[in-house]
């Protein structure tokens, strides 16, 4: 035996838990850093689950340092909280409760969980049954509502990971013979005998416990749960899934860390794994064939998040070459010179790139087409001097000025198609890929009758992603019904239909009125669409989701520096709409000419106040007010003498919205309140709009909005 191996026998042998309280059946141990929003739900969760269960609860602080211990003392005085100075990993962390532990049953449970309310009755009555049992699980649900695949598997076997490993369990899913990496040849609603469980969710009787001891500190994080697992089968028991029963796992988020971090940690824990337990169980050249390949997957998966990763730069970096390859043959008719200007693309490429990079479009803003088309504008000026001080090693400005034209359309043209295509469906595109313009498809659950007010937080959050197009209700006779403007499509029973129908993306239950076991049925129904699903915890103001939390809490809004205030900002916005007017009257000119030659009895006319709150300055303009997009036509000349902007206020407002502080801007043809116009704003909700305008603007915002009402994206 070897020294680290004699080490950890002695450990487990000195094992020395709390005698056996025949009071408490259930002990909850969940480990936590960093997660409190998380830690918060699943502690609220557990409080319907073990309502009529004797328990204790352990929550295992890893040195956090997002107020999580303080929001466990003040909110959960009930709950044991184990606050260590450090980060001592999961196993560690885990194995200070188990020590201290007095239920019939230890449950290690991952904070980013949601149980439902007869997880633990089923999992008891189930245990209780079958005396044979050292561990068990639930089904446990990914936030799509899918089956989460790691919640039962076999152990990593030199043939189930070769399996693994080259993609035949992928390619043959319900074969025995390659499925058997995570059991995917079972069915997932059948209860069925495993090798290992996940650690997200693990009951473990006690007297199992003490046959195989605490978990091994030696995995820092990954690892240990198929290592006890493998240990309660050595030492005779018996591993269950039981799909009776489920829970949410939105999974990662327990342990947050950089993506390559968290592969080599994983790698690293499969490695140790196999030197453990396979080192003599198989010859030599087969132990060091499967370490081989645990390490050249681990190169694979790293190679393929690289190229994820660096997918956008490169098609960026693609278009940078195209433009300047499009710009010498306009300037010269010929590319003879290309190889002479090597080191100056270069340099011209670098500097467009990393305008790119700082302004996060290869970040949390990469599909942001106006932060794309800023960045470029940023890097051509940058360039711009660099021609300027550099002649003799430069490009000529035509041919930089043509190149800087085409990156402007092609890097913010391809993010801004991407767009398009997800909205009209064309592309399997999911998450915020505009944070004000294109919004996710949303529905929201909840009881609307009893004045819930998520629907009023989430309407006034502009820029949050989610446009919500309908409301489901626990209540059969609110179908039909209107609250906030907002219409009762279905009930929550039945909303599997809407989704589909709808197209719909989001999917956000407020949990205060809504049961854990209702919602979780409606995932698992509802699953096929692919709609990502959300929870409102109650009393939180929070969204969770899959590695996301979205505040809803207002944002303070005091010393805020409003853009549209700037003279540099007014001036941009008026030059912005002289070219466009200028260019639409030009161009439009005919097609208006034969709309309005069928058209003039339904010219009208109406007075306008232009802005501020100086109510003589008003305006008499004429249009058509009933038509769409060419009935507008006649306000174009208006734009092009300053007395309207494309972008605005809406034309016809109330006395009161006039009176509004913030009206700083011209009557527009169209705007942020009219793109939302069929959400039937409130006075409220309008005003965040103009709020948010203000302190966002820029042309290419305006670009946005102008697009978003031609193509209704």
């Amino acid at each position: 035996m070897s020294a680290p191996d004699k080490k950890l026998s002695q450990k487990l042998e000195q094992v020395e838990l709390q005698p056996d309280n025949s009071e408490i059946l259930i002990s909850v141990i969940i480990v936590n850093y960093n997660v409190k929003e998380f830690v918060q739900q699943v502690l609220h969760s557990l409080q319907k689950s073990l309502t009529t269960i004797p328990s204790e609860i352990f929550v295992i602080d890893n040195a956090s340092d997002d107020g999580s211990q303080k929001m466990v003392t003040d909110q959960f005085p009930q709950v044991q909280l184990i606050a260590n100075k450090q980060n001592v990993g999961f196993s560690r962390a885990n194995n200070q409760a188990i020590h201290i532990a007095k239920g019939k049953y230890v449950v290690l449970l991952n904070p980013d969980t949601i149980t439902q309310e007869d997880t633990f009755s089923t999992l008891l009555q189930f245990m209780d049954s079958h005396e044979d049992a050292g561990m068990a699980t639930c089904k446990v649900l990914n936030p799509d509502g899918s089956l989460q695949l790691a919640c039962r598997r076999s152990y990593p076997t030199p043939w189930v990971a070769f399996t693994r490993l080259i993609g035949l369990s992928h390619f043959f899913p319900k074969s025995k013979l390659f499925g058997r990496y995570n059991l995917t040849f079972l069915p997932e609603d059948e209860m069925s005998e495993v090798e290992a469980i996940s650690g997200s969710f693990m009951m473990v009787r006690r007297k199992a416990l003490l046959d195989i001891g605490l978990l091994d500190e030696e995995f820092f994080l990954y690892g240990e749960d198929l290592d006890w697992c493998y240990r309660t089968i050595e030492n005779g028991w018996k591993i269950y899934y039981v799909p009776t029963t489920q829970i949410i796992h939105f999974k990662g988020e327990s342990s947050k860390q950089s993506r390559l971090d968290g592969m080599l940690i994983f790698y690293r824990a499969m490695a140790l794994f196999v030197k453990k337990h396979f080192r003599r169980r198989y010859l030599f050249i087969t132990y060091q064939i499967l370490l081989l390949a645990i390490w050249l997957r681990a190169g694979f998966s790293f190679l393929q998040n690289s190229i994820k990763a660096l997918s956008v730069p490169f098609l960026d970096l693609l278009l940078l070459q195209f433009s300047l390859v499009l710009a010498l043959f306009f300037k010269f008719g010929h590319l003879d010179f290309w190889q002479d200007y090597v080191p100056v693309n270069v340099a011209y490429s670098s500097v467009w790139l990393l305008s790119l990079f700082f302004a996060g479009s290869y970040g949390k803003w990469k599909f942001s087409s106006s932060r794309a088309g800023l960045a470029v504008l940023g890097g051509f000026f940058i360039n711009s001097a660099l021609t300027y001080f550099f002649k003799d090693y430069a490009f000529s400005r035509a041919v930089l000025l043509l190149a800087g034209s085409v990156n402007f359309v092609c890097i913010g043209g391809w993010r801004l198609l991407l767009k398009l295509m997800h909205r009209f469906n064309m592309a399997p595109f999911h998450g915020t890929l505009g944070h004000t313009l294109l919004e996710r498809p949303t529905l929201l659950v909840g009881d609307f009758s009893r004045g819930e007010k998520v629907l009023e937080k989430l309407r006034a959050r502009i820029g949050s992603g989610y446009e919500i197009i309908g409301l489901v209700s626990v209540n059969s006779d609110d179908v039909g019904k209107e609250y906030k403007g907002v219409s009762v499509l279905t009930t929550i029973e039945s909303m599997d239909e809407t989704i589909h129908r709808r197209n719909i993306k989001e999917v956000i239950f407020s949990t205060q009125q809504i049961s854990y076991d209702k919602i979780l049925a409606a995932m698992t129904k509802s699953r096929s669409h692919k709609a990502h699903f959300k929870i409102i915890p109650s009393n939180l103001d929070v969204i969770i989701g899959k590695a996301s939390i979205d505040q809803l809490s207002d944002a303070p809004l005091l010393d805020i520096d409003y853009k549209l205030a700037s003279p540099t900002n007014k001036a941009k916005k008026r030059i912005f709409d002289f070219l466009l007017a200028l260019l639409c009257l030009i161009l439009g000119m005919p097609v208006f000419f034969v709309y309005s030659t069928f058209n003039r009895s339904r010219l009208a006319k109406v007075h306008l106040r232009i802005s501020g709150s100086n109510d003589k300055k008003k305006i008499k303009v004429w249009y058509y007010k009933n038509g769409r997009f060419l009935a507008k036509w006649p306000l174009i000349w208006y734009v092009l003498k300053g007395q309207l902007s494309f972008v605005g206020r809406e034309l016809n407002e109330s006395a009161t919205e006039i009176e509004s502080d913030l009206n700083v801007v011209k009557p527009g043809l169209t705007g942020l309140v009219q793109v939302g116009r069929h959400r039937k704003l409130s006075l409220e909700e309008k005003e965040n709009y103009r709020l948010f305008y203000i302190m966002n603007y820029s042309i290419l915002l305006d670009i946005e909005i102008i697009f978003k009402t031609i193509f209704k994206i």
